[in-house]
């Protein structure tokens, strides 16, 4: 059960995330409510999946697969450009997460 509220917390932070985007610093109202009940519901969800999850791989799951996710979002939602250096980055954080999962395990 823990993993499937780290997958819904990973979800609602890149939900929250993109809308920040979206926002134009908070000027749109539709877009400033997805940013609110975003990170709301991603932190309720963290937090309940740390009752009995490791608070280190999960976060490097979270923060992780977040990144890459909003990586993705902006490319798609926003255009954003595509570089050599950010894909080498995003393998980097693929990879970091990785390690962090198999070497620190997620359940207690």
């Amino acid at each position: 059960m823990g993993i499937v509220l780290v997958a819904g917390a990973i979800i609602s932070e890149v939900i929250a995330t993109l809308a920040l985007r979206g926002s134009h610093g908070l000027s749109r109202l539709g877009p400033t409510v997805l940013v609110i009940v975003g990170y709301g519901a991603a932190f309720v969800l963290l937090a309940q999946a740390l009752k009995s999850l490791n608070v280190g791989p999960v976060y490097a799951v979270w923060s992780g697969v977040g990144t890459v996710g909003a990586f993705l979002g902006g490319v798609v939602l926003f255009d954003e450009p595509v570089r050599v250096a950010t894909l080498i980055g995003v393998t980097l954080v693929i990879l970091g997460v990785a390690v962090m999962y198999l070497g620190g395990g997620m359940e207690h």
